[in-house]
């Protein structure tokens, strides 16, 4: 049953990340390994976006740690646990809470020795920044503490880059990016040489801008409709000023049309707007209010169209809220 609920869920996200995204690309597909345990380094810039792109666009079903302060509530960790979430404690949770991570840690390698994947934001947090933010060393204690468990394990490190267009708006561009997976085949003693070669890894697929003058070439990448989310777009404008592939830069009369046509859901968004602090969750917000309510909405626009008086009227809204949502448009930002 458990399974099934996964999958399921699995297939629903994927198709509202569809709806929500104008365009998602994945690159570096063929990297992405079988029969081994996986344990998948990413970077962090758009909250439960990131995790959600990768439970669903790769074939690799895997488990996600997560910060444990979304766990207080049981009913709530019951329901994180059931899609596989595990906690993760920080200093700032407490010191005391440090040692339940061995826990976690435990039930990691209990996934991984049966070659599943678990996935970590090794940044230790999240970011708007494009670029990379240093690794903590997690991901190699979880590695070599599965090596010296079960010494017959082979794990590798799968390194990911995410990428996006605009954070915080719907009808963007996202984009990931799987590298050459990175075998943990060395002694523990060489955690130190796995974390650095895992960080340049990664940092070798991000969308990198200098930190010197971030807002300035931020601004000029946009100005010049170079796509955010390629690499090399990026490096070979900032080298160069060539646009080999401008981005067609939208109107933003879509994104009206889109918002007028489901104005219920983008009401609620402007009303819970104010309490959500970190902007960084702003897509998430959008997608969960979007994931939750927009069938319900549609359902509701469909009755009306079948048994009331304003039949014609609805039906026409239904249908011109589907075409706006397929056509939504945003520019980068």
């Amino acid at each position: 049953m458990k399974y099934l609920f996964n999958f399921v869920l699995r297939l629903l996200v994927k198709v509202a990340l569809k709806g929500y995204f104008r365009t998602i690309v994945v690159d570096g597909k063929e990297n992405i390994p079988k029969n081994v345990p996986v344990i998948l380094v990413a970077n962090h810039q758009n909250a439960l976006i990131d995790p959600l792109l990768l439970a669903t666009h790769t074939t690799l079903n895997p488990y996600f740690l997560t910060r444990a302060s979304v766990f207080k509530k049981s009913f709530v960790a019951k329901m994180l646990n059931f899609i596989r979430m595990l906690p993760v404690y920080r200093v700032r949770d407490g010191f005391a809470t440090i040692q339940q991570n061995q826990g976690t840690f435990d039930q990691t390698y209990e996934v991984l020795r049966k070659n599943g994947t678990v996935i970590i934001f090794a940044e230790g947090s999240h970011s708007l920044i494009r670029n990379l933010r240093p690794l903590s060393k997690g991901f190699t204690r979880m590695a070599f503490g599965l090596k010296e468990k079960y010494p017959e394990t082979t794990p590798v490190i799968l390194p990911v880059a995410l990428d996006f267009s605009a954070h915080k708006r719907s009808g963007s561009k996202a984009r990931l990016t799987f590298g050459k997976i990175i075998p943990v085949d060395m002694p523990p003693s060489k955690s130190g040489l796995l974390t650095k070669s895992v960080e340049k890894a990664v940092k070798n697929l991000v969308v990198e801008i200098p930190e010197e003058t971030y807002e300035q070439d931020l601004a000029r990448l946009i100005e010049n409709n170079v796509d955010l989310t390629s690499r090399a777009d990026v490096k070979l404008f900032l080298e160069t000023e060539e646009v080999p592939k401008p981005v067609p830069e939208p109107s933003g009369l879509k994104n009206k049309l889109m918002k007028i046509f489901h104005f219920p859901l983008y009401w609620l968004w402007l009303w819970k707007k104010s309490s959500v602090k970190d902007p960084v969750f702003s897509s998430t917000w959008k997608f969960l209010i979007g994931f939750a309510l927009a069938p319900l909405y549609y359902l509701s626009l469909l009755w009306l169209a079948m048994d009331t008086p304003v039949g014609s009227w609805a039906l026409a809204f239904l249908i011109m809220a589907w075409i706006t949502l397929i056509g939504n448009r945003n520019p980068q930002e």
